[in-house]
């Protein structure tokens, strides 16, 4: 088990763990949240041992293997599948035995060495790397192709993905879902659902927390707290107990100051000398409660987009696509309005053209062919999938926004807003940019930082049509959060590209779809194109069964990853001493209810003997008491005995379906 004794973490003048202890038990799936700026990274760079503690342990199992994604970017000729392959560290391993005992020439060693192949699955590793990429989102032509020829956000799909190869017992994994798709993001769900390890991930996608994780690691302000629930369980415990503290704290303070009224009142008075000495003493030996601070969340909300034209905007047999030597359609034939007060949702795969669309609609890319007609009054507010480059690093905010507003005052797009600097710093600070930090250096600006300043410079520009693509990359869940109660009291229009379900279920009310060259209305929510997903590659694998019959099945996920019978024995074994030491305190907490239930049963049968034999009115009420008391606390142990003995009977079939 991961066991944290009374951890102190500094990183130079910041505090980023004061006195942690927590522990994580073999198996565990573990959400880590928090603000952005907490320290969540750092935590795992303790973990991995790239830092050391100030003070306190730090205990992780010697024998363990941890993945976790490279942040570099990776580059190269190597082909993709060799590339993720790197990965699997057993494999590797097991390669380098061999290597080195047919360098000496020693038999014994070479039988060892394939032995070695033979556990770390070396027959099917290739077909293992392969599913992992098609699962990824990566096309059964590119398995093959050189890691220098895809983009950025595709490499790092490829670290993610050499991650997930290794056969480890911890994955560490840092925002996974920021260079994915909804299409990857839902099979990494299933993918991380069926790993059999220990997992602690640091996501600000809800709903891959709640899909995947039942354990919730909370970091704020140095303190690290375990809650044994998803995320959205512990936001309710959470919001519970810091209710439950601020109460407290006002009856505390309610105590004080009827105690030094007292002391006040009666500490010159002779007689009531004692009484108010004897306060003073309990005022001073008080441990006194912390108020609730507010943690500084931020909302703000879009302007009065004013009249709207309708349409917004009309596409005319438009074709989207690319300008070159020769012309890259990549959506044809699109045909359609947008209407004011649509909230519309554009689904796809990568590489359908989802953004393409997006930049053609907002005028960033000029149609290949028909045309976009803007409604008269259109004020289009467009966040790009990588906004993050048109900031200047060696501008401030402040710098950022006056720019815009000469910009906006010099081309008469306006919208009534004020350009006063005044003005424009009392707009920033409603996004955290306040005082100094109106003047920082964008460049020193962490990334949700910055996603936060694109936020204010497309609400000041006052739009009444909407254009996102993917804009929660980088943002933390509070602030995603504030994000989707903006966007629900927009009274504008809203297109979405996103691969945050939870942003798309609250904000949009209908949904498109790009795929195969075509837009195309899709009748359904996120829920049916999940379903929709599914039926899709069930369909692409059949076909490619019949192309390739070598083809990786990217549904096997985990299991599929090692097939050999000595790893699969391996693996049940493993998955047994896991689930023994996941269930070993569940198992004594249980026996230790049963015994409580027992002796409150045999109690509670002794009070109801003693109450009908009972002669004197002093007896009676007294076993009555104690009679109400034991049945409460009953109905807790009980209630409480069927919480833990479910919790050991689920894990216990999840394993034994794991080991069918």
């Amino acid at each position: 088990m991961i066991t944290l004794r009374d951890v102190t973490l500094r990183r130079g003048a910041k505090l980023v763990l004061d006195g942690a202890s927590v522990t994580l038990h073999p198996g565990e799936k573990v959400g880590l949240v928090g603000r952005n700026g907490e320290g969540k990274s750092s935590l795992f760079a303790l973990l991995l041992g790239g830092l050391h503690e100030d003070a306190g342990e730090v205990s992780v199992p010697r024998h363990w293997r941890i993945a976790h994604v490279a942040q570099s970017m990776p580059k190269g000729n190597t082909p993709v599948t060799d590339f993720v392959l790197v990965g699997d560290t057993r494999l590797q391993e097991a390669q380098a035995q061999l290597h080195t005992a047919e360098a000496t020439g020693d038999g014994d060693a070479i039988a060892l060495a394939h032995a070695a192949l033979a556990d770390a699955g070396a027959h099917d590793a290739r077909a293992r790397a392969q599913a992992l990429l098609l699962g990824l989102g990566f096309a059964p032509a590119e398995l093959d192709r050189p890691v220098d020829a895809f983009s950025g956000g595709w490499r790092m799909r490829l670290q993610l993905a050499r991650a997930l190869m290794c056969p480890s017992d911890l994955l560490l994994l840092d925002e996974p879902t920021n260079h994915l798709d909804l299409d990857a993001v839902v099979w990494l769900e299933g993918w991380l659902q069926r790993y059999p390890g220990t997992l602690v991930v640091i996501s600000h996608d809800r709903e891959l927390l709640d899909a995947v994780t039942r354990v919730t690691l909370h970091l704020e302000q140095g303190r690290l707290t375990r809650y044994g629930a998803s995320y959205t369980r512990f936001e309710q415990m959470r919001a519970e107990q810091r209710q439950q503290q601020q109460t407290a704290y006002l009856r505390q303070q309610e105590r004080i100051a009827h105690l030094q009224r007292f002391i006040d009142r009666f500490r010159a008075k002779a007689t009531k000398a004692r009484q108010a000495q004897s306060r003073l003493k309990a005022l001073e030996r008080m441990e006194r409660l912390a108020p609730v601070l507010a943690e500084g969340d931020f909302g703000f909300e879009f302007a009065d987009p004013g009249a709207l034209p309708n349409p917004m905007l009309t596409l005319q047999d438009v074709t989207v696509g690319y300008r070159g030597d020769t012309d890259h359609a990549v959506v044809q034939a699109v045909r359609c309005s947008i209407l004011p007060g649509q909230r519309i949702g554009i689904l796809g795969a990568n590489g359908q053209g989802k953004s393409t669309l997006v930049k053609t609609i907002a005028g960033v890319l000029p149609p290949l062919a028909g045309r976009v007609v803007p409604g008269k009054g259109l004020r289009i507010g467009y966040f790009a999938q990588h906004a993050l480059d048109i900031l200047r690093p060696d501008e401030t905010p402040l710098q950022h926004l006056l720019r815009w507003a000469r910009d906006a005052h010099a081309q008469g797009t306006l919208a009534g807003q004020s350009t006063r600097e005044q003005d424009l710093r009392t707009h920033l600070g409603t996004f955290l940019f306040g005082g100094d930090s109106a003047a920082q250096p964008v460049g020193t600006l962490s990334g949700g930082e910055k996603a936060r300043l694109l936020l204010a410079l497309l609400v000041w520009q006052r739009p009444n049509l909407l254009l996102l693509d993917e804009p929660t990359n980088h943002l933390d869940l509070a602030t995603r959060e504030a994000l989707t109660l903006a966007l629900g009291t927009f009274e504008g229009t809203v297109l979405l590209v996103s691969h945050d379900r939870a942003l798309l279920r609250s904000v949009c009310d209908q949904f498109w779809l790009v795929a195969d060259g075509r837009l195309s209305p899709f009748d359904g929510d996120v829920d049916d194109y999940q379903h929709h997903l599914q039926e899709v590659a069930r369909l692409r694998q059949e076909r490619l069964r019949r192309e390739r019959p070598d083809t990786p099945d990217t549904n096997g996920a985990v299991a599929a990853t090692r097939t050999s019978p000595q790893e699969r024995r391996r693996l049940q074994a493993q998955r047994r001493q896991q689930l023994a030491e996941r269930l070993k305190p569940h198992r004594r907490e249980r026996e230790a209810l049963e015994a409580r239930l027992e002796a409150l049963h045999a109690e509670q049968l002794a009070l109801n003997e003693r109450l009908a034999s009972a002669a004197q009115a002093a007896d009676l009420a007294d076993a009555g008491r104690r009679l109400k008391a034991v049945q409460a606390e009953l109905a807790e142990v009980e209630e409480r005995w069927l919480e833990v003995a479910d919790l050991i009977e689920r894990w216990e079939r999840e394993a034994s379906n794991a080991d069918a």
